[in-house]
């Protein structure tokens, strides 16, 4: 059940992709896994990985290597074009679209919101990703890690986003999952609702103080204003 301190115009959704939209942790934690046998060393369990997605892949494989030792960055460059070979071959092996996710894009764009995908996933893997699972149609932007100069939690994917679409950030309102998305929200001036299932180590999702929480995606719809005509309105 969503739980909100108040309804949200959200002239544009912005909605966060690992652990909001879609379940990668599988394959993002089988191409860490790997890379480990790949070195010699011991696999790491799901928990443990599904701990370390947010910041981006070079930081999730760093993250994993240094379990056994910290990498130099010639050793962590010499893991990731391992990592991403395998995992661009296995990209949605067993990577799956969270129940009520395809809906509730489809209910954004059916209401005449503009719908922005903002990941800090690289576009190499955000791109084909999308598009094997039918979701790509569904945005109209998408925004990468290494779409712009920075990624979250720095705020410059939020109002870059809110700015194509002329739209004040509190008018736009982002959805994720992490501390990420809360701090960058909260740095750009926009409201922030997060989903209690992604993707945030041990750390409880409440605590993280969003606008919003959310159970399911398709709750969303329940605690935006109604906004028939929304792709009319200016900046707000």
């Amino acid at each position: 059940m969503a739980t909100a301190s108040r309804a949200f115009p959200a002239r544009v959704v912005l909605l966060d992709l690992d652990g909001t939209l879609v379940d990668t942790a599988p394959d993002l934690a089988a191409a860490a896994n790997h890379v480990l046998r790949k070195l010699g060393r011991e696999p790491a369990a799901m928990p443990v990985i599904r701990g370390f997605i947010g910041n981006g892949v070079r930081e999730l494989v760093r993250r994993a290597l240094s379990l056994t030792r910290v990498p130099t960055e010639a050793e962590l460059d010499d893991a990731m074009v391992d990592f991403g070979a395998y995992y661009a071959a296995h990209l949605t092996d067993h990577s799956r679209v969270y129940p009520g996710a395809a809906e509730t894009l489809r209910a954004l764009k059916d209401q005449g919101r503009h719908v922005v995908c903002i990941t800090n996933k690289a576009g190499a893997f955000t791109e084909p990703l999308l598009d094997t699972l039918g979701l790509r149609p569904h945005f109209d932007l998408v925004l990468s890690g290494d779409s712009l100069p920075r990624k979250k939690p720095d705020p410059l994917p939020l109002t870059h986003a809110a700015a194509y679409f002329d739209v004040s950030p509190a008018a736009a309102l982002l959805v994720g999952d992490s501390r990420n998305d809360t701090e960058a929200a909260r740095a750009a001036g926009m409201p922030v609702a997060c989903v209690t299932y992604g993707y945030n180590g041990d750390e409880p999702v409440a605590a993280l103080r969003p606008d919003a929480l959310l159970d399911n995606l398709l709750e969303l719809l329940d605690i935006l204003e109604h906004a028939p005509q929304a792709r009319d309105f200016g900046k707000v």
